[in-house]
Formats: structure tokens, sequence, C-alpha cells
């Protein structure tokens, strides 16, 4: 690995949104990441353990994936379907995985190299969450914390909902916000729907571009997305991609609060900019720029 490798520890509910499966094949198709190891989140995480294992299989890595928190951290699940693992039988995949504890798993991961891990989380916050409190120490061992959740600059637009990973437990997306959490971390990042809803692709589009053979099963993946809807918003993809091409996204700096509610609205990211708060968020995007960068790496 080069000096300008990224280490990389991968929080995601892959199996839910198309979203996490396109970040997935564009960091195991980036010569600079370095991926330690694959933790997953939110309903039926073994379902969703097969479905990185059959794009990492795909892709000829062997990477450790452990799966991890199925529930929230104050209730059930509000993520209980994993619909795209209905193209499994139709891709080589390991169906069983140790006996492992996600949370255990960042913890070694992280303790084991100091200031060195990016810690990328594209799903609900709760191992996040969890490894934070169980591991008070691990948030100043990262060397960043990059997440896609929430929306900051106009969290309201006309619809007072909660970003989806936010919503799907607010009480460890707070814990991840808190001032104990973020003040010890020495780069906490947010890619939130102000930018990521600005990067999309319909079904057309993603047929004419996902033809690479590692994209082939997000293709298939895909299919099952569009089943239901029209647009692919690159959520994750975009959390991804700003690690290795920053100047894609415009930043700004300041506080966030998750505020909870007893409906949809339930984690909304409260955010006040100040331009020198512990949390820094996406608020413009090059969208072009976006996609060059990100189908760049399948050559």
């Amino acid at each position: 690995m080069s000096d300008d490798t990224v280490k990389i520890l991968l929080d995601t509910d892959i199996g839910s949104d198309i979203d996490d499966a396109v970040a997935l094949a564009y960091l195991l198709a980036q010569p600079r990441a370095e991926i330690l190891g694959i933790t997953t989140v939110s309903g039926q995480p073994t379902e969703r353990a097969k479905l990185v294992s059959a794009i990492c299989k795909t892709a000829g890595q062997d990477i450790r994936i452990v799966p991890g928190s199925e529930n929230r951290l104050d209730g059930p699940t509000r993520q209980p379907r994993v619909p795209q693992a209905s193209v499994l039988p139709n891709w080589p995949h390991e169906t069983e995985f140790s006996d492992d504890d996600a949370i255990e798993f960042m913890a070694e991961t992280i303790h084991s190299r100091p200031n060195e891990v990016v810690l990328l989380a594209v799903g609900p916050m709760t191992n996040v969450a969890k490894l934070f409190t169980k591991h008070s120490d691990t948030p100043g061992l990262l060397k960043s914390l990059q997440l896609m959740l929430g929306r900051f600059i106009d969290p309201y637009n006309g619809t007072p909902s909660a970003e989806w990973n936010a919503y799907c437990d607010p009480t460890a997306a707070s814990i991840v916000y808190s001032d104990a959490v973020s003040g010890g971390i020495a780069s906490h990042t947010s890619l939130g729907l102000d930018v990521t809803t600005k990067v999309t692709m319909n079904s057309d589009e993603v047929r004419q571009h996902f033809q690479h053979p590692l994209l082939m099963p997000v293709y298939e993946m895909s299919a099952v997305w569009f089943d239901e809807r029209a647009i692919l918003n690159f959520h994750d993809p975009l959390a991804a991609v700003t690690l290795f091409d920053e100047g894609i996204v415009e930043f700004e700096r300041g506080t966030s609060l998750v505020t909870r509610a007893d409906d949809r609205d339930d984690g909304i990211t409260d955010w006040t900019p100040d331009g020198n708060g512990p949390h820094r968020v996406g608020v413009k995007v090059d969208a072009a720029g976006f996609f060059e960068s990100y189908f760049s790496v399948f050559t």
C-alpha cells in the first residue's frame, strides 16, 4: 500500500437502500482504499453480511465481515427488511460468519492502529454508538469519522422528517453527535441529504454505467430497488468518494444536535453553523465531479 492509502473500517446497512452496495463496490475498486473490516447493522445483519460477502467475492477480496446490531438502542429495528437479499442465490457468498462481537472487533481494529483508521458509517449509528459508549477512548483514536447521516442546511425543506439513518436509531445518532464523542474526534464529517440528493441516476443511466464486472451484482440489486422507485440517490457513495476526492464537496463547520419526537420527525438534525464547531457537514456538491471521480476507479 502507498503512503496515501486510507485505512477504512466500514459500518453498513447494505441490502435495504441500494446505495450501500454502490459505495462498497467503489471502495473495493479504489486502489487507495485498505478496507480493514466491514460490520453490518440493522434488521437481519447476517443477511446483510451475505450481501457484503457477495460483492467482496466478485472483487476477489477476502475481507473480515462481522454482523452487528439488529435492533436500535431503545427499541426494535425500524428497518427489518433486506429486499436486495433476493439476489443472493445468483452470487457466490459466505453463509456463515464468526461469532465475534462486532463492537469488540471495531474496538480492536481501532486500538491496533491508533490515529490511522477512518470509521466510515453509512447506516443507523447503533454499532458506532455502542462502540463509543463501551470503549470511550476510541473516538480519540480515530483518524476521522465519516458519516452519511442527517439533513442540515434546510432540515425541514417543507417535509419535517428525519433522515433515514438518523430515524432508524435516533438515540444512537444523538450519542455520536454528543459533546463527549465529538470533542474527542480529530475530524467528524457528515454528508447529509443537502448534498447526497444532488447526485442521482435513473434506471436507464444505471444500466448504461454499471457494466463493469465488479458492478454486476450491484446492478442486479438495483433492479430490486427500481421495482418501487425511479431514482437512485448516491448517498453513501458520496461519503465514500469524498474520502479520496474531498474537493467535490464544499463543507461548513458548526454544531449538530439530534432531536427526538414521537413520529417520523424522530432524529432530525438541528444544525447551528458557527465556523469552528466540532462537526463538519457538506453543503454543496459538484455532481459532475462526483460521477467522474466515482467511475474513474472502474477501469
